[in-house]
């Protein structure tokens, strides 16, 4: 059974940070690259960040880019999003996904093969 669990996430500050971590089990994880996305309250779900399935290589969305790191361990089947400087309009609901071709990503949200429930990051003072 394919299961993508996201944890890490709470309240922060603005200019805090919050560490998540997505465990993966079921699937081959090494194989696949790894995205996080986010869903703020009333809108669309947003890329936020990927790796490849060996980590060489890493992508942000200009939104995020200097501010959040990601990183993954293949021993441990994990995906993580370091947050630093964490801004009000970071509050979403934050997703991790897999993808079968380990070197790239899908061109839509929907091409993902599996999907985890989501971490809930509230930015607020």
């Amino acid at each position: 059974q394919v299961q993508l669990v996201e944890s890490g996430g709470g309240l922060a500050q603005p200019g805090g940070s919050l560490r998540l971590s997505c465990a993966a089990s079921g699937f081959t994880f090494s194989s696949y690259a790894m995205i996080w996305a986010r869903q703020a309250p009333g809108k669309g779900l947003e890329w936020v960040s990927g790796i490849y399935s060996d980590g060489s290589d890493t992508h942000y969305a200009d939104s995020v880019k200097g501010r959040f790191t990601i990183s993954r361990d293949n021993a441990k089947n994990t995906v993580y999003l370091q947050m630093n400087s964490l801004k009000p309009e970071d509050t979403a609901l934050y997703y991790c996904a897999a993808y079968s071709w380990g070197l790239g990503y899908p061109g839509s949200l929907d091409e993902y093969n599996y999907w985890g429930q989501g971490t809930q990051v509230t930015v607020s003072s």
